[in-house]
């Protein structure tokens, strides 16, 4: 009797996550396809003949996985309805919570991908730009709930979505690098470092810049020729 034959999507899924974990661990100019197909239980002609090349199985890796990392952070965001402290801390939650669970993933995504040129740093631009936009609504929703719509610039916004999702980033970073630090306290961690500026700048209570002491302005440094 002929053994049933493993379904493409299943052998595919297989192929992946031994890509994931082999380009998580070792680096993309490391690892190599007979390590990958080994650890998937397959012939390396049979990873070609599926995903065609190193680069195209990468490219691959990083969709999955950019796609799983944003597909967690909007189901875990919650109903429109929550305020917007409230859906940021279940999205902050949701993201530490996934990089902790997909060491591997969050390491293709914010290690290797960004250092291997194009097109892998287009991908994760692309990525990056989704998570930006989604975080830049949330402040928005914020800035509405407290009346401050009409005073908060459009690229205030921006750059504070910016700055909240490059230090999630780091903070995710830290938090696999250290031992003990869960996903809630790295959400809380962020909460406590932004949501308390976020709320006085809603609150029309924003840090300003102090003012520049009278005299001439410093000089600029002179051009260097070669």
């Amino acid at each position: 009797m002929r053994a049933k034959r493993m379904p493409r999507a299943v052998r595919e899924r297989q192929m992946l996550d031994a890509a994931v974990r082999t380009f998580g661990q070792r680096g993309y100019r490391a690892a190599s396809m007979d390590d990958i197909a080994e650890l998937a239980g397959v012939s390396k002609p049979l990873v070609y003949l599926y995903l065609n090349s190193k680069e195209d199985l990468f490219t691959a890796v990083i969709r999955r996985e950019a796609r799983a990392l944003t597909e967690a952070i909007r189901a875990g965001v919650g109903p429109a309805g929550l305020p917007a402290d409230r859906q940021l801390w279940n999205g902050l939650r949701a993201f530490f919570t996934h990089t902790a669970r997909h060491p591997d993933g969050w390491s293709v995504l914010h290690l290797q991908a960004r250092t291997h040129g194009e097109p892998f740093a287009a991908e994760i631009a692309a990525l990056r730009e989704e998570i930006v936009a989604f975080v830049t609504q949330l402040i928005a929703a914020a800035a509405r709930e407290a009346h401050r719509d009409p005073d908060l610039p459009e690229r205030e916004v921006a750059g504070l979505a910016e700055a909240l999702v490059g230090a999630a980033e780091s903070l995710a970073d830290w938090a696999g690098a250290t031992e003990g630090v869960t996903a809630r306290q790295a959400a809380a961690t962020l909460m406590n470092f932004a949501w308390a500026g976020l709320g006085d700048l809603m609150a029309d209570r924003p840090w300003t810049p102090p003012e520049e002491e009278a005299g001439p302005a410093p000089a600029e440094p002179a051009a260097q020729t070669g």
